[in-house]
């Protein structure tokens, strides 16, 4: 592994990882003249940069061990801005510091606090949470501070932009003055300049944010359609990408459940997110979305911030952003710490002007074209049957299996059931218009057929469509 010199149980992780080479923001975070320092550190969503403080303040908590001793008072704080990004933290530091034997404890809002204060007085190493549940703890003497050594302000001008000011700055008074202070922003706004400057001492400045991290590793494409093909453009560009995890985002809570809806219908497995869901809800659909089970999420933007799904391969807006750098922050769930992403807005002729400008405005240069025809889709779908039937070697069962079968039908009827199978597990492509430039509509006698048939356009999905598309972006997020 051509990585820095780590601490031996971190190396052993990352390998385990199969990480061969660290993101600039870890690379950063590790030179020398950062060592041992506070660091006040500009770096996207998606950079990599839990793994990157994770392994900057290694040294201040392990020193020169191999492995943690027992847990009790925490050593180190990591506080971040969502409950999401928060267990996500958890999970990231959890794998990362599990040769060392770290336990890692999460405190957020929305959970329940006595499972956090018992699981506080069991002990650990490393505690990661929200401003407000911190600051609780903090308050009712069930979070002892005394022994850290490093404290962690993940997405500090999220917080900001949450009204978190006063949680972070009572967090920074109370916990121990000779503590390593690290700051990580997106952006440097005046706000965070002067916490940096009242919390931090010679704090080491690092920069490794803009157009490189914002959208290189993400493939742009805005796709024509019709305005009652919203739902059969996302049927197909989820059949045509076949992606791990995709992310389909729509503007309003009734966008989002009517979306989902058609989706499940079609076979596809499908979770949705919007504020409307309890907490519970949330986490169980994150988690079938993380263990597998659901490969699709649909969400507003509301409802998406500060998730992140390691498999995230693709991201369709099924309704366009109110603003370019909402359509950033929805296009970089994917295409993170260097692995590859593609974004997809439809673009109804009614919008072209305002998908040409957020991508002007973004700096993008999208690739234009129609929707993924259900020709393209069959012909991939015989490929990809290819690739799957022959990856795993035949074993003894499956060759008496096969020898059976042989004994009583033809080769070709055998390899027709066979694509037969494979197929019936497929939702079905859809066929869509191209509406050029100008647009055009479905014939008249297509717009009326019910949904259920997987055919016929859905003016009522194309009202909606058209009218979630004209909410303003206050309106929007309130209702996610």
């Amino acid at each position: 592994m051509s990585l820095p010199a780590l601490t031996p149980p971190l190396a052993r992780a990352l390998a385990e990882r199969n990480y061969d080479s660290l993101t600039p923001v870890q690379l950063a975070v590790l030179a020398h003249e950062a060592a041992g320092r506070d660091l006040l550190v500009s770096a996207q969503t998606g950079s990599g940069k839990t793994v990157a403080y994770g392994l900057a303040i290694a040294k201040n908590l392990l020193e020169d061990a191999e492995q943690f001793g027992p847990a009790a008072a925490p050593l180190a704080l990591i506080v971040a801005p969502t409950r999401e990004l928060a267990l996500q933290v958890q999970r990231e530091l959890a794998w990362l510091y599990g040769h060392a034997g770290g336990r890692v404890v999460s405190c957020v809002g929305g959970m329940d606090p006595r499972r956090e204060q018992r699981e506080l007085a069991a002990g650990a190493h490393i505690v990661v949470g929200t401003p407000g549940r911190l600051c609780d703890h903090l308050r009712r003497g069930r979070l002892d501070i005394s022994e850290l050594a490093a404290v962690v302000l993940d997405e500090a001008d999220e917080m900001l932009n949450l009204g978190f000011r006063e949680d972070m700055e009572f967090i920074l008074e109370t916990t121990p003055e000779t503590r390593r202070t690290l700051l990580f922003s997106a952006t440097f706004p005046r706000g965070i300049v002067a916490l940096a400057r009242q919390y931090q001492r010679d704090a080491f400045r690092i920069e490794v944010a803009g157009d490189e991290g914002g959208h290189a590793d993400i493939e742009y494409r805005a796709i024509r359609i019709a305005p009652a093909d919203v739902e059969h453009a996302v049927v197909n560009v989820l059949r045509f990408y076949e992606a791990p995890s995709a992310l389909v985002f729509c503007s309003t809570r009734d966008a989002v459940r009517h979306l989902q809806a058609a989706l499940l219908e079609r076979g596809f497995a499908v979770v949705a997110l919007s504020g409307e869901l309890t907490q519970n809800e949330r986490t169980l659909a994150l988690q079938s979305l993380r263990d597998g089970r659901a490969r699709v999420c649909v969400a507003t933007d509301v409802a998406a911030r500060g998730i992140d799904l390691p498999s995230l391969d693709l991201v369709i807006h099924a309704d366009l952003p109110n603003d370019a750098e909402v359509m950033q922050h929805r296009s970089g769930r994917t295409g993170r710490a260097g692995r590859k992403g593609t974004s997809v807005l439809l673009v109804p002729p009614a919008r072209r002007r305002r998908a040409e400008l957020l991508l002007n405005l973004s700096g993008i240069d999208a690739v234009w074209g129609t929707a993924p025809q259900a020709d393209e889709i069959r012909k991939l779908d015989h490929e990809r049957m290819k690739d799957v039937l022959f990856t795993e070697e035949t074993t003894a069962d499956d060759l008496v299996l096969a020898q059976a079968l042989l004994a009583e039908r033809s080769a070709e009827d055998i390899a027709a059931a066979l694509a037969r199978l494979y197929r019936a597990r497929l939702p079905s492509p859809e066929d869509i218009i191209d509406p050029g430039e100008r647009g055009a509509k479905p014939p008249r006698g297509e717009r009326g057929r019910d949904r259920s048939d997987g055919e016929g356009g859905d003016d009522r999905a194309a009202r909606l469509r058209s009218k979630s598309g004209k909410a303003s972006s206050k309106h929007a997020m309130a209702d996610g």
